[in-house]
């Protein structure tokens, strides 16, 4: 499908723009650009096609635009935090994260009701929230103007990017704090300071796959081990800098066709060897 194309190409290059840079402000900037782009590709193709049944449309406004949406949303956020994060002691940095936390709680809160809906994977609603032309049309605040066409908004599909938005900056605030509270001040990658050589040469989405994979099948210390250590050890292992796993977890969570496809293609790259051995 050709909006799979579009998030697809997106996911790499935010990927690679993660990879390549540690500076928040420089990525939420290029991470804006990128996701203009998108949507207005979204946006097109939407307005031009339109949809075959209504089930498509449903879930095109409930799980695509928000994939993408979402990330919007969270690059202008991000870069509107970091501009103005003290640059002063840890605790001044600390207690300005963790009031921003709590102002993306709120938003939870008071979107509360269809916040169950969205979380319990509901479908009743879905016609009246992710539909085109219904009444109680409402946008989140933060809408560009090119989102507010009604031939490519819905009542609640800018809820929905919202609350995958404001879940990723939870998780990367959090990171902050923890940051500073260990008096991290730099992110050096630990291949730096290691022997292996061993390199992963897949993405670090693969990896992080695999990673949160291993700790949910409990085959590492019995279950005990935290993914922060288990992700540490990859990180040696493969001499490479993970980043925000946690973050990059969210958007696996986040795909709706294939949550394990690189999972997926190791055990069909295994079924080929094995069948051309046994030939």
């Amino acid at each position: 499908m050709i909006y799979n194309s579009i998030i697809s190409d997106l996911d790499e290059k935010l990927e690679a723009l993660e990879r390549e840079n540690n500076d928040s402000l420089y990525k939420s900037e290029a991470g804006i650009t990128y996701t203009e782009i998108s949507i207005k590709k979204l946006q097109k193709l939407v307005i031009e096609q339109g949809f075959i049944t209504l089930n498509a449309e449903i879930h095109f406004f409930k799980h695509i635009k928000p994939q993408v949406f979402s990330k919007l949303i969270y690059y202008v956020k991000l870069i509107n935090i970091e501009s103005k994060r003290p640059r002063s002691r840890s605790k001044s940095q600390i207690n300005y994260l963790n009031n921003h936390i709590d102002k993306l709680q709120i938003y939870f809160n008071d979107n509360l009701e269809f916040y169950h809906y969205y979380r319990r994977g509901a479908t009743f609603l879905d016609e009246q929230y992710f539909v085109r032309g219904k009444a109680d049309l409402r946008l989140h605040s933060e809408s560009f103007h090119f989102f507010t066409d009604e031939q490519f908004s819905t009542s609640q599909d800018s809820t929905v990017a919202t609350i995958m938005a404001y879940d990723m900056l939870i998780v990367y605030l959090q990171q902050e704090i923890e940051k500073l509270e260990n008096n991290v001040e730099t992110m050096i990658p630990k291949s730096m300071h290691k022997q292996s050589n061993l390199f992963w040469t897949g993405s670090k989405t693969d990896l992080i796959e695999l990673i949160y994979a291993l700790h949910s099948s409990g085959v590492v210390n019995s279950g005990t081990v935290d993914i922060k250590e288990l992700a540490s050890v990859c990180e040696q292992l493969f001499n490479i800098e993970l980043g925000n796993y946690y973050h990059t977890f969210i958007e696996i969570r986040s795909r709706k066709c294939n949550s394990t496809k690189f999972l997926d293609r190791l055990k069909e790259s295994l079924i080929n060897r094995i069948k051309i051995l046994d030939e």
